[in-house]
């Protein structure tokens, strides 16, 4: 019985110094936490100048991503009125030249009986 209680009194001395010093803190763990904190911080303001960077590169790539694309539209409604100028003049003269035409035509018809005929089939 004797060498029971012993070892039972020389496990609890043994144990219970480990568990006093891990209860509290000592100055190196304070330094320690100190230092980590201040290492966070750090990290966290470089991490928010990246942050930083990436955005202003979004916003710039964008910017002239949707300015290139502007242009090019400008471009395209540029080079189609450009393109459309000379087919509307040619259909304007086609069209002036057919009105002469029909007035040709018209004032013949007065002099020419069959001609009139064909004109009024035609419904001109």
């Amino acid at each position: 019985m004797k060498k029971c209680f012993i070892i039972i009194a020389l496990f609890f001395a043994l144990l219970l110094p480990q568990y006093a010093t891990c209860g509290d803190f000592t100055q190196e763990d304070r330094e320690r936490l100190i230092r980590l904190d201040v290492k966070v911080e750090e990290g966290q303001k470089a991490l928010q100048n990246q942050i930083d960077n990436l955005q202003t590169f979004l916003l710039w790539g964008f910017g002239i991503l949707f300015g290139g694309m502007g242009v090019l539209i400008g471009f395209v409604i540029w080079d189609r009125r450009t393109a459309v100028e000379p087919v509307v003049r040619k259909s304007r003269e086609l069209e002036e030249k057919e009105e002469k035409v029909v007035k040709v035509l018209k004032e013949y018809s007065r002099f020419e009986p069959k001609l009139a005929e064909i004109l009024k089939a035609l419904n001109l």
